[in-house]
């Protein structure tokens, strides 16, 4: 009994492994147990062989086989075909004979690592598997190894099961002919299950290519002609070339590549005449793909390049696309992380019809790349993918390729002692050992930086609110303005409600303004830019501003972000009262306003500043629908300093004699800056009270016995002075009324200072 079900992807972490996920009613129908063998035919009469496993959730009553790209491949049937599915009576192989390529160099029995990765598989005479022997330079740099299958006894398809025995043929892989059915040596590189985090994305550019080169006719009843091009830009490492391979694989077309400086050459017209020669040869094995990889060295704006090729190249770019010849059905997919710099004659209808952003992916895409690079990967137990998805912010598929790749080397580095370097071959037993644990990665972590935000990123402080004492008002406010909008996006919307733009934070130095945004990053689990006002100070014009625009730019592009103004008074001092800078003071603030508030949204991107002197900032960067709440981070109260101290004391070794309550009541006035460098005076002067009263081999045995105490607070006490006097706590509570009282009342003392 057969039936006809549609083909879509796998799950990315899911392939790879000759399953086929099949909906729980087809698998009724068919009389399917998890686990049994079916056999699933495509055109041509090819077909394949997979184990069957319950489908996912969604895909309950629609009929539908999930399988990935080799089987795809095996059976002939492309996404969304409609392919035959049928039980398949498979026996188990009592033994199967396995040709290595000639490069592989392992020496020992690898029959036990063989049968253990293909463990449930079924296998037919001739097939090439792709096994993962673990990782580093001799199996592909972590890629899986083509395994050819020599010889199955029975004959005919069979299950590996973990009493087979597996022998290793003399003769190497590629000098055993094909054999029946089953995927050959040319096995797509790239499938749709290699691509993780970019579903949508992907969608789109199936819709555009796969869709008018396999069913034209839909575009002929509909009497339009399909779309011509294709522009995927982002930032680089996102996967567009990725994207591009996966495609041409999957939809079996004939694939030209452009290379930009390749076809540039240094003869007149020779550049023009390679182009021609490519579009020419895709037209004669059409549906074809042309894909110019960096369309912007080979197509950019005219009217800004100097060299006359440049110039010749786009035109013959222009009328190739879209000229007086048809083209037929060749497709052209451009690539670029500059989209700015491209010819805007390329980007209209007609040419490239579509442009596709492929951006940084969220937690959720970083988690499906993980998956697809740790797939053949021997990782140890207790690693949690999810994690990991959740500490890169701001990473990219080739970030998170470089991720993987560093924590199996560093697994390699564990294991490189046992090796016989001298030797041509490595031992499979310690290839068996090899194992992937979560140190590796946790090593490789520290050393890799996100490559979109390269210029700005500053690794997420590891502050937590517990580490920040006392202050809880100012902390309940900052987690309504950032945290909330970030956690709870759907009960924001329900409201019709916007998220804040921006949080001012004043108050006198030292209580803690830059400890509360650090908290604020962490606790957000948001991308974090810090900007330390000055550095965007530059001597040339234009720059300074130019510098604002590209870091509002980068936190759009890694959306959610937190952009922190530290200082924000030296770079946005009041309009009109600054006098020997040329102007480019006053140029930052315009810019900062218009970045706020322009008319390009700000989703998902919130700025915190900081400042001791809020009177000095431009009123107009004040108001609502900018940095819209200001928030007072006071002197400490009594409780707060107690909070303060036990935050500070927490891993000091205290005398029974040092009462927090009476430290935290003799200390009115310091802040928490001064109370962390009283903490710090007491454990210095109890340090050196120890080693003054003992010798140097002494000092180590008895360290234990070391406390901080009452006394040694006092000491501290005489030598840190409060750094707020109490006029400037007046000033900052005035200040605190006059915000309160509103920004109007705010301004007009700015207007009157300004005009006295």
């Amino acid at each position: 009994m057969s039936t006809k079900l549609t083909v879509k992807p796998l799950k990315q972490k899911d392939a790879g492994r000759g399953l086929a996920a099949v909906d729980r009613a087809s698998m009724q129908e068919l009389d399917l147990e998890n686990g049994d063998y079916i056999l699933i035919g495509g055109q041509d009469g090819d077909r394949a062989v997979a184990r069957v496993w319950p489908g996912y959730p969604e895909d309950d009553g629609r009929g539908v086989i999930r399988i990935d790209g080799r089987l795809r491949q095996e059976a002939n049937v492309g996404i969304d075909d409609r392919a035959s599915v049928e039980k398949a009576e498979v026996k188990p192989a009592s033994e199967i004979t396995i040709a290595t390529p000639q490069s592989l160099r392992i020496q020992g029995n690898i029959g036990p690592l063989v049968r253990d990765r293909l463990s449930g598989q079924a296998i037919t005479q001739g097939q090439t598997v792709r096994v993962g022997f673990g990782i580093g330079p001799m199996s592909g740099g972590g890629r899986e190894i083509p395994l050819k299958i020599a010889d199955t006894s029975p004959s005919g398809t069979v299950v590996v099961t973990d009493s087979t025995e597996i022998t290793i043929s003399e003769k190497p892989a590629e000098q055993i002919h094909e054999g029946g059915g089953g995927a050959s040596e040319g096995s797509p590189d790239v499938t749709y299950e290699d691509i993780g985090g970019l579903d949508r994305e992907l969608e789109q550019v199936r819709e555009m290519i796969e869709l008018p080169m396999r069913h034209p006719e839909l575009f002929q009843q509909l009497g339009i002609e399909p779309p011509k091009g294709v522009l995927l830009h982002g930032p680089p490492g996102t996967g567009k070339t990725l994207m591009a391979k996966a495609v041409a694989n999957e939809i079996d077309a004939h694939f030209d590549t452009i290379s930009g400086p390749e076809i540039m050459s240094k003869y007149y017209g020779e550049s023009e005449e390679r182009l021609r020669e490519v579009f020419e040869e895709a037209e004669e094995n059409a549906p074809a793909i042309v894909f110019i990889d960096e369309l912007d060295s080979i197509a950019p704006k005219r009217g800004e390049t100097s060299g006359d090729v440049e110039r010749r190249v786009v035109a013959q770019l222009l009328s190739l696309m879209d000229g007086l010849e048809e083209r037929g059905q060749v497709i052209v997919i451009g690539a670029t992380n500059r989209v700015d710099a491209i010819d805007p004659a390329l980007r209209r209808g007609g040419r490239f019809d579509r442009e596709i952003e492929i951006g940084v992916p969220d937690k959720e895409g970083r988690q499906e790349i993980l998956q697809v690079h740790t797939r053949g990967m021997p990782l140890a137990d207790g690693i949690d993918l999810e994690r990991y998805a959740e500490n890169t912010h701001g990473f990219v598929g080739a970030d998170i390729a470089t991720l993987t790749r560093e924590a199996a080397m560093n697994a390699l580095r564990r294991i490189r002692p046992e090796l016989d370097l001298e030797s041509q071959e490595i031992d499979a037993d310690v290839l068996d050992a090899l194992q992937v644990t979560a140190e590796d990665f946790k090593t490789a972590r520290k050393g890799i930086e996100p490559s979109a935000l390269r210029e700005v990123f500053v690794e997420v402080p590891d502050t937590s609110w517990e580490q920040v004492g006392g202050l809880e008002d100012t902390k309940e406010r900052l987690r309504e303005t950032i945290q909330w909008p970030l956690e709870y996006p759907e009960v924001f919307e329900a409201m019709d409600l916007d998220a804040a733009k921006g949080v001012l934070l004043y108050g006198p130095p030292g209580t803690g303004k830059t400890l509360l945004a650090k908290a604020v990053a962490n606790e957000a689990e948001s991308n974090f830019i810090s900007i330390k006002g000055p550095e965007l100070l530059n001597k040339f014009v234009g720059e300074s501003e130019k510098g604002v625009r590209e870091v509002f730019s980068k936190a759009r592009e890694n959306a959610p972000t937190v952009i922190f103004f530290d200082e924000i008074d030296s770079v946005a001092g009041e309009r009109g009262r600054q006098s020997g800078d040329s102007g480019v003071g006053e140029r930052m603030v315009s810019q900062l306003l218009t970045e706020l508030d322009g008319l390009e949204e700000l989703e998902d991107v919130v700025v915190i500043a900081t400042t001791n002197r809020p009177d000095l900032i431009d009123s107009a960067l004040l108001r609502p629908g900018r940095l819209d709440r200001h928030v007072h981070v006071p002197v400490p109260d009594e409780e707060a300093r107690r909070a303060i101290f036990a935050v500070h004391t927490r891993e000091k070794p205290l005398a029974d004699d040092v009462d927090l309550d009476e430290l935290a009541e003799e200390t009115e006035g310091y802040v928490g800056a001064d109370i962390e460098a009283v903490c710090r005076e007491a454990s210095m002067a109890a340090t050196r009270e120890f080693i003054n009263s003992v010798g140097p081999e002494e000092a180590l045995d008895s360290v234990g016995n070391v406390r901080v105490s009452r006394e040694h607070f006092e000491q501290a006490l005489g030598e840190v002075n409060p750094s707020v006097t109490a006029e400037t706590r007046e000033r900052y509570e005035e200040i605190e009324q006059r915000f309160d009282r509103g920004g109007a009342e705010l301004e007009e003392d700015n207007v009157s200072r300004t005009f006295q």
